[in-house]
């Protein structure tokens, strides 16, 4: 209960509303600002603004929209004084921002701790350095609200243009777009997300919440506009559970921001769905697991693909583990790849004989492309091959194909399977004139499905009008099809006398 009072009255609800806005607002900004490898400027202008806010109460007094228009005038002073330097002297870029935002920020420090102590004014620095959101007022209220929906409008109506200058700056200009001026742009936007920030989380840990939520955005998608809107909810959560965190357990709300946000990171860094830490863990052991498969497949093949194969034959050859071995081949026997009789024996179905096939011709292939193109000697090239085998697309080995002129033999002299294995018992087996009939039982079920879609059942009788490199032309009933050398190669059929 008093867990809940304290959330209900004026100052706390004043906090959580200005740190949810000020978590949205980092996180959409702090997307591009990561993606622009600009996170050490994001730094320098959050400290630069110190300047800004002395001058502004020498003039205006403590005013919320004098420390706004001061933040924002340090800030573009800084990022011009940056890029100038960068741009003018031989000095190296990080080393220009450290310069810069190093006086900037001793040049605050020095006039709010002037005006503190011989002018008594009530200006605390350290709640500019680490935040008070605790004393949040209606006119900061406002301001922020303001703030977050200027930078998402202006987000949303230059999109393009950010996008286009983050990644490909090069083609923006040719196309008539002025980087420099999308930069000088984003560096005002980052401004007014610092200013808004300085209440909340201080000018010290903006940055965290600038960069924490738009990195762990990135671990979770690489889609640009679903990057913003994942960096913003997560910029929202975390400012949002920092400030309940902070009163729960009486400490400091700005810390506890970034602490939550940077727990929410790691959470993303160990299971996010294709960057994780787990999920790299499963995609290797998905991997081993394809190539151990492969090479059972590739070993049964050539022990005899005909005659079925001991079991402890390939546990000696591949020094599997008999457990390992059994789970495996019961994988390969689900997928219809391997068939096992009663004794244990191993034998290659027409899909694991042509799985068998494609690893032999990569194997082979890689193996003269590293003699004719590498220079390679033959001893040195069976080890590469062994892994790369396993890596190589169906696109890839077409290429090496093509580019060595389609050879029929390795360096070895052993011969170099062809892309689509003529099997007997297939459609690509049977001559120009032959008439055959379609067997019940197809490689696998995408092979009947597509044969259903066409038509063509079981039993179906099947007239061979054409057969060459590229295929086959059928007649089945009053129709004809054609058939790719690849699909004909796995449609099982049998001769009609």
């Amino acid at each position: 209960m008093e867990f809940l009072e304290v959330i209900a009255s004026p100052w706390a609800l004043r906090a959580l509303a200005a740190s949810g806005m000020v978590g949205i607002l980092c996180g959409a900004m702090g997307c591009f600002i990561v993606l622009r490898n600009m996170s050490l400027i994001g730094d320098a202008l959050s400290h630069a603004v110190l300047p800004g806010i002395f001058v502004a109460f020498l003039l205006l007094g403590y005013s919320a929209i004098g420390f706004f228009a001061g933040s924002v005038i340090a800030g573009l002073i800084t990022a011009l004084l940056i890029t100038w330097i960068q741009q003018n002297t031989r000095t190296k870029n990080d080393a220009a921002i450290g310069i810069v935002f190093t006086a900037m920020f001793s040049l605050g420090v020095m006039g709010i701790s002037w005006l503190s102590k011989d002018r008594g004014a009530h200006l605390d620095l350290k709640d500019f350095l680490f935040g008070n959101v605790l004393g949040i007022s209606n006119e900061d209220l406002v301001l922020t609200f303001f703030i977050l929906l200027y930078t998402l409008i202006s987000i949303w109506l230059f999109f393009r243009y950010l996008m286009i200058t983050t990644f490909q700056p090069v083609i923006a200009q040719t196309m008539g777009i002025s980087v420099k001026a999308i930069h000088y742009f984003l560096m005002l936007l980052l401004s007014f997300a610092v200013v808004s920030a300085l209440r909340s989380v201080g000018v010290i840990l903006v940055v965290a919440m600038l960069i924490t939520p738009a990195s762990t955005a990135l671990l979770l998608s690489d889609r640009l506009v679903r990057v913003v809107f994942l960096s913003a909810a997560i910029g929202f959560f975390s400012a949002i559970g920092g400030m309940l965190g902070a009163i729960i357990f009486d400490t400091t709300p700005g810390p506890a921001m970034v602490v939550f946000a940077t727990l929410v990171y790691f959470i993303a860094v160990i299971f996010a769905p294709e960057k994780g830490y787990f999920t790299k863990i499963l995609q290797k052991r998905e991997q081993k697991m394809k190539v151990d498969m492969e090479d059972i497949i590739k070993l049964i093949y050539k022990e005899n693909g005909e005659i079925a194969v001991p079991l402890n034959r390939v546990r000696e050859k591949l020094e599997f583990a008999l457990p390992r071995l059994k789970y495996l081949l019961k994988k390969l026997e689900k997928a219809n790849i391997v068939n096992i009789d009663a004794q244990g024996n191993l034998v290659l179905t027409q899909k694991g004989e042509d799985m068998a096939l494609r690893q032999i011709r990569a194997h082979r292939l890689w193996e003269s492309y590293q003699v004719e193109t590498m220079g390679l000697d033959k001893k040195q090239i069976h080890g590469e091959a062994e892994i790369l085998e396993h890596l190589l697309t169906d696109d890839l080995l077409d290429e090496v194909d093509a580019k060595l002129g389609f050879p029929k033999e390795d360096p070895h002299g052993s011969p170099i399977p062809p892309k689509f294995h003529v099997r007997k018992g297939t459609l690509l087996f049977y001559p120009h004139g032959a008439t055959v009939s379609v067997l019940k039982d197809q490689v696998d079920k995408s092979i009947e499905s597509e044969l259903w879609e066409m038509g063509i059942m079981p039993s179906s009788v099947l007239h061979i009008l054409n057969k060459n490199d590229l295929g086959v032309t059928i007649k089945a009933g009053n129709k004809i099809f054609e058939f790719d050398s690849e699909l004909a190669s796995k449609i099982r059929v049998e001769p009609v006398e």
